[in-house]
């Protein structure tokens, strides 16, 4: 039987399969030496659990009133390289910003040293943000990427390396690979990785995206991943442009979904990034398929790629997590993609709601004659459909920061939540911190707390970080 290694007492929010935020106070946690939760119960059986687990009271660890844990985030969608840029060169839409700013600077990580300087800060960064498994984007070298899995390890952050695979780059031609050397490269990245036998460090198999590759490319990725059952990420439906292009480039194909899945890229072990344009047909593939979206919404209002309609992508039962994607999106904050997430769905309920109001005039105009009232009945189901549209809560947006995004990358049945038997991967909470960015005031229910955090907090309130059991931040001497 796995030993006590924490005890904690407090309160603890996580979400769980039937509801988006539940709030535990007066709760005491146990964690075993190998990281996992041991238990979870409420504060008056404490005396029974000492006896069953064996651990002194005297050594629990008691939160604060005002402190909490919740799950560490997961940020389903993140370029490592691109963080030396973040936050510049936001005036260019997709296209043009992958030529000017993104493909001149991957190109730069043949060096290795400077891919273990920035590498190192990246990692660092999103763990004092409180990301605590991350999906990385890294570059087409292969050494570099190991650099980037290497410095994930000893900082303890659970993450997937993706080894970016291109054979095709119209608008920056210097920054490729042959489709021969892009796939033996990506499988040297898998062999040297998996004999580093790291535990909560693996490879993704990455094509960039449906430009960049090839169908040669992209199907021998799909056999890649197949032989080593790996999970798969890229990107999707980000723009107009990327999706008028892309079915230019691939004329056989009916939809962008459709050059991933015949190439066996969609798979339950798939997450793609944005997602904005993605049809009801196409989304029924995913469902299908068990595919997943990374929500970027920081990067899409950045680049003014669109929006995604979260609601609908709930509706058709798709797996769903936030992404940063640095550096379209300008921050590492998963707390951003939070609050982006949940004003993408404002604006679009503002759109609905302007729909609806349209269509009510339509409707007033309409004649009485039998055609008519046929016309009528239709655009009142759709007023009707349009009423009914829910913003985004800030309990879902919450969900999909942590147990959202652990589903999307296929690692729920290990992490997401505080349910027993799960990795310990988790955030203490300090609403009270030294030069927090807002105030708290007396006897505040501790949901609103928790509102105010998800709004208002940063890494000033981020008090701890874990990751399996192990305290990660503060940093000690590693790297």
């Amino acid at each position: 039987m796995d030993t006590v290694h924490h005890v904690f007492r407090g309160t603890f929010v996580h979400s769980t399969g039937s509801c988006d935020m539940e709030i535990l106070e007066n709760h005491i946690l146990g964690v075993g030496s190998t990281g996992k939760i041991l238990f979870l119960e409420d504060a008056r059986e404490l005396a029974k659990l000492a006896i069953k687990w064996g651990f002194d009271e005297r050594k629990m660890e008691e939160l604060s009133k005002n402190e909490f844990f919740m799950p560490g985030m997961v940020d389903t969608h993140i370029h490592a390289p691109q963080y030396s840029f973040m936050g510049s060169a936001m005036d260019r839409p997709l296209l043009e910003w992958l030529e000017h700013t993104t493909f001149p600077t991957e190109e730069k990580y043949t060096d290795l040293q400077l891919a273990k300087d920035l590498y190192s800060k990246v990692v660092r960064r999103t763990l004092k943000n409180g990301t605590t498994t991350a999906c990385y984007f890294a570059t087409i070298h292969t050494d570099a990427s190991l650099v980037l899995a290497d410095l994930t390890y000893q900082y303890g952050q659970r993450a997937f390396i993706g080894k970016v695979c291109m054979d095709s780059n119209k608008t920056y031609p210097k920054y490729i690979e042959s489709t021969d050397q892009s796939i033996e490269e990506a499988e040297r990245f898998i062999e040297v990785l998996k004999h580093k036998n790291y535990a909560r460090v693996q490879p993704i198999i990455t094509p960039r995206f449906g430009l960049s590759c090839s169908e040669k490319l992209l199907s021998q990725l799909g056999t890649l991943a197949d032989k080593y059952e790996l999970r798969i990420q890229s990107h999707i439906s980000e723009s107009v442009a990327e999706i008028e292009e892309v079915l230019k480039t691939f004329p056989d194909y009916n939809s962008y979904t459709e050059v991933y899945s015949k190439n066996k890229l969609l798979t339950k072990k798939t997450v793609m990034a944005h997602g904005c344009y993605l049809t009801d047909e196409e989304l029924s593939v995913f469902r299908t398929k068990g595919a997943a979206i990374s929500h970027c919404p920081n990067s899409n209002i950045s680049l003014c790629s669109g929006h995604l309609d979260v609601r609908n992508v709930i509706k058709q039962n798709v797996k769903l997590g936030l992404g940063t994607d640095v550096a379209g999106g300008y921050t590492v904050s998963m707390l951003d993609a939070v609050r982006k997430a949940i004003e993408t769905s404002k604006i679009l309920f503002i759109q609905h709601k302007k729909r609806e109001k349209e269509n009510r005039k339509k409707e007033a105009n309409q004649n009485e004659n039998d055609a008519e009232n046929e016309i009528k009945s239709a655009a009142q189901d759709k007023v009707e459909k349009e009423h009914d549209y829910k913003v985004l809560s800030y309990h879902e947006a919450f969900k999909l920061a942590t147990l959202g995004g652990s589903q999307a990358l296929n690692i729920d049945h290990i992490t997401g939540n505080f349910e027993v038997n799960k990795e310990f991967d988790a955030l203490l909470i300090n609403p009270e911190a030294e030069d927090s960015p807002f105030e708290v005031f007396c006897n505040i229910p501790k949901e609103d707390m928790v509102q105010k955090f998800l709004y208002l907090g940063d890494d000033r309130n981020i008090k701890a970080v874990y990751v399996a059991g192990r305290c990660v931040v503060p940093f000690q001497n590693q790297a």
